[in-house]
């Protein structure tokens, strides 16, 4: 059974980093060719997607985090980065991964910023 495992969030101060992982699990498939995306809940509110690589490699970012997270891929270990650079306090919630191969999501890992 496929799994989509998030991992690297914690809790950091404003302007902090954090490196947030995907690797997917049960599947000799490339199931990241046909498009990943990282998505962001913050407390309260519904899911949106942050940061995105499509089939053609092309990057697309929410404008709230362009320029300060970038999504990498490296699809021969079926995994995904999320670098998250110059947090801020609304950044805080639960970040999942997801693929448009199959429609899978991980679990979600919690990153909280608060001074």
């Amino acid at each position: 059974q496929v799994q989509l495992v998030e991992s690297g969030g914690g809790m950091v101060q404003p302007g902090k980093s954090l490196r947030l992982s995907c690797a997917a699990r049960g599947t000799r498939f490339d199931i990241f060719s046909m498009g990943v995306g990282w998505y962001h809940q913050a407390p309260g509110k519904q899911r949106e997607e942050v940061a995105s690589i499509n089939k053609n490699l092309q990057k697309n970012y929410a404008d709230s985090v362009k320029g300060r997270f970038s999504i990498s891929s490296n699809f021969a270990n079926n995994s995904i980065d999320l670098q998250m650079n110059s947090l801020k306090p609304e950044d805080t919630g639960i970040y999942f991964c997801y693929t448009n191969l199959g429609g899978y999501w991980g679990q979600g890992t919690q990153v909280t910023v608060s001074p």
